[in-house]
């Protein structure tokens, strides 16, 4: 198969979608266990960040990919979603939305939220921008002992607000609804989904996708019952005082 027929062919953007689809799983499942190193304390997550931050020749390439897979993924999905409407402008006589789950019936839309909740996370924590952090403070300008972008107070801080760990919890749920399904999509896509391994790969797909949905929001529940808060009373950061 050349580039032209992976881009115009329904099979092509599948494979495009798929392999996407595995890239931003990876990235998932590697992004949750660079924040829940927030467990370990401030001194862990703050050297973790500053490795980050510290490798630009790394990251701005790794942020510049990921960007494409990004884009490419929505493409292949809006591209694939209108094709099939295409294919049955009229509806079915007898519709069962039972038939497929709503997981699967709900992909898209999932998907939309979901990229409108990552454009507010990089906006949150990432580009820091003060006016949607709704703390009052330039996370900028958080320090810890060392100089160091202090990451672990910045997510203390930003969590500590019921309505924006509310938005992330809610985000995390779609996600694991759009990941329940994707990743078995994903395999049937690239022709791994066997009638001796479907049971395996979907059992997969749930237990991977609830461990994703508990790692990620572990956090925000935690902050919201008490952690971190005697680490931001003791630099002074619920004073207003930057030590």
């Amino acid at each position: 198969m050349n580039i032209t027929n992976i881009f115009n062919s329904s099979v092509g953007k599948k494979f495009i979608m798929a392999i996407t689809g595995m890239a931003l799983f990876l990235f998932v499942v590697l992004h949750m266990i660079g924040n829940l190193q927030v467990f370990l304390g401030w001194e862990e997550l703050n050297r973790y960040g500053a490795f980050l931050q510290g490798n630009i020749e790394l990251l701005w390439p790794a942020r510049i990919g990921l960007l494409v897979v990004v884009l490419l993924h929505i493409w292949s999905a809006i591209k694939l979603s209108a094709e099939n409407r295409a294919a049955r402008p009229v509806g079915y006589a007898n519709y069962d939305p039972t038939a497929a789950s709503y997981a699967s019936r709900t992909m898209l839309m999932s998907g939309l939220i979901i990229l409108a909740f990552i454009i507010y996370h990089l906006l949150h924590f990432t580009v820091q921008t003060k006016a949607i952090n709704f703390t009052g403070r330039d996370f900028v300008k958080l320090e810890d002992a060392k100089g160091r972008h202090d990451v672990f107070a910045m997510m203390i801080l930003g969590f500590q607000n019921p309505l924006v760990s509310a938005f992330y919890i809610v985000a995390m749920f779609l996600l694991f609804l759009h990941l329940s399904h994707g990743i078995q999509a994903m395999f049937a896509s690239l022709g791994w989904k066997s009638p001796g391994y479907r049971s395996l790969i979907s059992r997969f797909a749930l237990i991977g996708s609830w461990a994703i949905f508990l790692g990620y929001i572990s956090i925000p529940i935690a902050v919201l019952l008490g952690y971190g808060s005697g680490y931001l009373n003791e630099h002074g950061y619920l004073k207003g005082v930057l030590k």
